[in-house]
């Protein structure tokens, strides 16, 4: 079973054509890179699995099920499969960090007051921001928003993630703790992704490393030398609505390209 699938989709919006015949498969526990120029139709993949955007023509697949025609009230069930995580983190100015984490939640009615607690606090552990449940979004750092962002993307356990630029203006520290989650979420709970960017250091950080849960319960990062290539990270480049590569970080560097080759310089 594919997590994502993406069957001959074209999109124009008026004249402008954003995908043309566009095709794209991603596994559970796989991560695609998404890389490419302004108006290539990155964002508009990420809302098409959503549902928020239809193709003109074409299939979309979220676990199987095509969602291609889905109604709104349809789209409901499926989007509860897929977390978003939005450039600036997208948080509610008026709302603490922890009812920002806690909205679906208390959207759905389906659980308690203290129950919805323990999931944040469970939550702003993974995401290192213990501290921070009763500090409203002003008082965050913007690499603090966007880690706040991705525990609210995994309220209810998604097994599929959309990045949108999630590192984008951060300080390299910052980018790189943010890549550490979404490689984590991608190694130790098999989560499916999309990573959207013009970050070319994240991208080669997801592409070359990888996690490990030790005995004590720490989680290290290793690099590809010290084991097999990864299998799980993926490159798309796009251009003009369609895919111009897809393969390994390695294969990418080296294709004979200019276009690929400038992108990377």
């Amino acid at each position: 079973m594919s997590a994502i699938r993406f069957e001959n989709v074209c999109k124009s919006f008026d004249e402008k054509v954003v995908l043309r015949d566009f095709s794209m498969e991603v596994q559970p526990g796989e991560t695609k890179v998404m890389l490419g120029g302004g108006g290539s139709g990155k964002t508009t993949i990420l809302k098409m699995v959503l549902g928020l955007v239809k193709p003109d023509s074409g299939r979309i697949f979220v676990e199987d099920q095509e969602i291609t025609s889905l109604t709104e009230a349809e789209l409901m069930p499926i989007r509860k499969k897929i977390g978003m995580v939005f450039q600036e983190g997208a948080l509610f100015d008026s709302l603490t960090v922890g009812e920002n984490i806690a909205y679906r939640m208390r959207e759905d009615g389906t659980c308690s007051e203290e129950e919805q607690e323990e999931t944040v606090r469970q939550l702003l552990g993974f995401v290192e921001l213990r501290d921070a449940m009763d500090k409203f979004p002003a008082e965050l750092s913007g690499g603090m928003m966007r880690r706040v962002g991705i525990a609210r993307a995994l309220v209810g356990n998604p097994p599929i993630l959309l990045y949108d630029a999630p590192t984008a203006g951060l300080d390299p520290i910052t980018a790189r703790t943010i890549c550490e989650l979404v490689i984590k979420l991608r190694d130790l709970e098999g989560v499916a992704s999309i990573f959207v960017t013009h970050d070319l250091k994240a991208a080669k950080t997801l592409a070359s490393e990888f996690a490990e849960a030790q005995p004590n319960g720490e989680v290290v990062f290793k690099s590809e030398e010290e084991n097999l290539c990864l299998v799980n990270t993926h490159f798309v480049m796009l251009k003009d609505g369609t895919v111009l590569f897809e393969g390994t970080d390695e294969t990418l560097r080296n294709v004979n390209n200019e276009y690929i080759q400038d992108f990377l310089t």
